[in-house]
């Protein structure tokens, strides 16, 4: 509890307070620790008046969050490594067991890569942005920074469970300038818009 308000006063990020929440049509049931954050996405799409074309997600693991963001852009690009990290229980390559769960969403095109090298070729601004990579501050910071310049509304999840994503969270809004927000449960979901 005393880490947590420490972590509250330390890196202050206005609470998210959705207006409505919302179930979308299409989610996939599989374990999740994104599992409640479904509910607040349109909220937050039609709360900063989010276009709907693209969305770019890096940390896809499964692809629960992929699924969810299918219902409210016409374009997902999914970019993961996809053998799971340090934080992840699940070890081994598993990007044909998540394309197969996945081929019944037309919109979502999953590409097996690293966020840094995807980073030095994609040049395209998206209208929303997901990070749910390694937890550590030095990739949150370098990935999220880039996903932020790159869209209009980017999402961080993990904000609550993992100190550095709150922090790299936090100094990125600094560095841009941009408004930051965070939704506080499930595991947390930092907001820059």
């Amino acid at each position: 509890m005393f880490k947590k308000l420490f972590l509250n006063l330390r890196y202050p990020l206005t609470t998210y307070k959705p207006i409505k929440k919302s179930t979308p049509e299409n989610i996939i049931e599989i374990p999740t620790a994104w599992k409640g954050l479904e509910l607040v996405i349109e909220d937050i799409l039609d709360r900063f008046d989010i276009g709907r074309d693209n969305c770019i997600e890096f940390g896809v693991e499964f692809g629960y969050s992929a699924v969810v963001f299918s219902n409210y852009f016409k374009k997902v690009k999914g970019i993961d490594i996809f053998i799971g990290d340090d934080h992840t229980t699940h070890k081994g390559d598993h990007y044909d067991k998540t394309k197969k769960s996945l081929e019944q969403f037309e919109n979502i095109d999953l590409y097996k890569s690293d966020y840094k090298d995807w980073i030095k070729k994609d040049k395209e601004h998206y209208d929303f942005a997901h990070v749910d990579i390694v937890h550590n501050y030095k990739e949150t910071y370098e990935c999220g920074l880039w996903a932020v310049q790159h869209s209009k509304c980017c999402v961080f999840h993990d904000t609550e469970s993992f100190p550095a994503v709150k922090k790299a969270v936090f100094d990125i809004a600094k560095h841009t300038g941009k408004k930051v927000y965070n939704y506080p449960h499930h595991h947390g979901l930092g907001i820059i818009v």
